[in-house]
């Protein structure tokens, strides 16, 4: 196991762990009385370097035994992605990628250069894979359910990808560095009367063009920029794909997740998650567990339905209802993270010190609701004045929940996050992606950015994702951002903000860094150990992160079954 070289047999019986003994002393239970089942799986990882190490799934009784030779890998607990957005995840690879372009003009290039080939149809025009995308790269139900719910007309609502497939779709821009402004009469320039939008890589923004403001009710918009609540809308009727295109997708993004050890994600997506993960279902998506999301405007459907977090809703008891999302201010790439101080630039203007989208009455208000009738909060704050904000609110109501991204913290409010029972869920590639960003508009406050290790050293429990497509849906690539705060050959990021790997990977899985007798057998086998310091470099954070971004994984088990194998 993880941090550890002797040898150990795990034997999983009912898809639970029922035994971690030494090497070659496992018990059979096969023919054991404590588990009689017929036909019940055992399976015996270990994670020592002894080329005797194996997997040996055996038939309880008279059924066939199968070993697997791990060759020396290790096994830890599988991995949970605490925060995605998984259908516009799986969706991503099929959009333009403009996520390289370092200006307007760059981006305006890559849409003309899409454009003359005839790229884009059903917003599918890129092969990148989802299991090989940087991080750079990364990022309901009815039309007049969209249109409803998003403000969309609903004769428009399905002008995306799966409406007339005209749409051209990309994602991945990021202005908070440009030097010249994104405009609709710049797309235009090169687009004609073919709609085109573009999603900012932090899923805040998006960048239309003339024939697009015109398909998505937005005509006449001053510069084709549409950001927060504006752009939420847009995406959300982009992303009304037909359900067995999207699920095709979802299934392939899935098993891109479980090759990487994943087991588990919290899907945020902004829609009636509740269908969409039945149908999976149904329909025998069984890669992953879910637990899904409910956002204000379906709480009022959720409490009629009867949904709490944490209720089992298909056969398999894979997919639960999850926890009640809101969103309370921007991000910090499209400056509307709701802030203390004002954004260089904007001084004096409308907003210059972002966007609170959820007054905290507001706040109060769902949140009493929600927990009433049975729902965990998970509230999103970027901004420290967001932050103090949502903090002060659940003061106030007495529930715990968690507090997604907590980008930038006053330093008095780190202690709040363990004394009142909020998770502070975090995602840490991005600080990756918004380092040069931060410290132009967070200039001064940049050392009490991404603050792990403070909320570590506060007591807080820390829960890691990566908010794809924001970033790589893949813990690892989150973990190496926890651990090194580097990428790409840069010197660390505030350095001081490290965590120890071991801390990353426990925030990364639901039982810790260690497996345990009478837990669901979730494991994952990797080719090295993740807690052992990278070799040659001893206490060098930035080679065991530059590891840990990389790490191959061997074996991924959900409940005892595989649903990765590589060996």
């Amino acid at each position: 196991m993880p941090g550890e070289t002797e040898p150990v047999d795990v034997t999983i019986v009912d898809g639970r762990v029922a035994a971690i003994v030494p090497a070659g002393t496992a018990v059979d239970f096969g023919r054991s009385t404590a588990r009689p089942t017929p036909n019940t799986a055992t399976l015996r990882p270990t994670s020592s370097r002894n080329d005797n190490d194996a997997v040996s799934p055996e038939g309880v009784g008279s059924g066939p035994v199968e070993r697997i030779d791990l060759d020396g890998r290790w096994v830890i607990p599988g991995l949970w992605d605490n925060h995605v957005h998984f259908s516009a995840w799986a969706a991503v690879s099929r959009r333009l990628d403009v996520s390289a372009a370092r200006s307007a003009g760059e981006t305006v290039a890559l849409v003309r250069e899409a454009v003359e080939r005839g790229a884009g149809a059903a917003g599918s025009v890129s092969a990148t894979s989802l299991s090989g995308m940087s991080s750079a790269a990364s990022a309901e139900g009815s039309a007049g359910a969209v249109g409803a719910a998003t403000g969309v007309p609903a004769s428009v609502a399905r002008a995306g990808v799966g409406g007339d497939g005209n749409v051209l779709v990309g994602f991945g821009f990021r202005d908070g560095l440009w030097s010249d402004e994104p405009t609709a009469v710049a797309l235009d320039a090169v687009s004609g009367d073919r709609p085109v939008v573009l999603v900012s890589g932090d899923l805040h923004c998006c960048w239309l063009n003339s024939a697009a403001l015109a398909r998505f009710g937005r005509a006449g918009h001053p510069t084709g920029v549409l950001r927060e609540d504006d752009a939420f809308a847009v995406q959300r009727a982009l992303d009304d794909v037909p359900a067995a295109t999207v699920d095709a997708w979802a299934l392939d993004a899935a098993r891109a997740a479980a090759a990487r050890g994943v087991v588990g994600i919290v899907d945020l997506e902004m829609t009636w998650n509740h269908e969409v993960w039945q149908r999976r279902a149904a329909a025998g998506h069984d890669l992953l567990r879910v637990e899904f999301g409910i956002y204000p405007q379906h709480l009022d459907r959720a409490i009629a339905e009867g949904l709490r977090t944490g209720d089992v809703v298909d056969d398999a008891g894979l997919v639960r209802v999850g926890p009640f999302k809101v969103i309370t201010d921007g991000s910090l790439n499209t400056r509307t993270a709701y802030c203390f101080d004002e954004y260089p630039g904007l001084e004096g203007r409308p907003n210059s010190r972002g966007l609170l989208t959820v007054p905290p009455a507001e706040l109060r208000d769902l949140l009493e609701r929600a927990t009433s009738a049975g729902f965990v909060p998970a509230v999103h704050a970027i901004g420290d004045h967001a932050n103090r904000l949502v903090l002060d609110v659940f003061e106030s109501v007495g529930c715990a929940g968690s507090l997604e991204h907590a980008q930038l913290l006053d330093l008095a409010d780190v202690p709040r996050f363990a004394a009142l029972g909020v998770v502070a869920s975090v995602q840490p590639e991005h600080a990756m992606d918004d380092r040069d960003v931060a410290d132009r508009f967070w200039a001064g406050r940049t050392d009490r950015s991404f603050a792990l290790a403070s909320l570590l050293e506060a007591g807080a429990t820390l829960a890691l994702g990566s908010d794809a497509p924001v970033a790589p849906l893949d813990p690892w690539i989150t973990m190496a951002a926890a651990v090194g705060r580097t990428r790409d050959g840069r010197e660390p990021w505030h350095p001081e903000q490290r965590i120890p790997a071991e801390a990353a990977l426990a925030a990364s899985t639901r039982s810790g860094t260690r497996i345990r007798v009478g837990a669901p057998a979730d494991l994952a086998v990797t080719d090295a150990d993740p807690l052992a310091a990278a070799p040659g470099a001893p206490g060098d954070a930035t080679a065991d992160a530059a590891r840990l971004r990389t790490m191959p994984v061997a074996l991924t088990l959900l409940a005892g079954r595989p649903t990765h194998r590589a060996l």
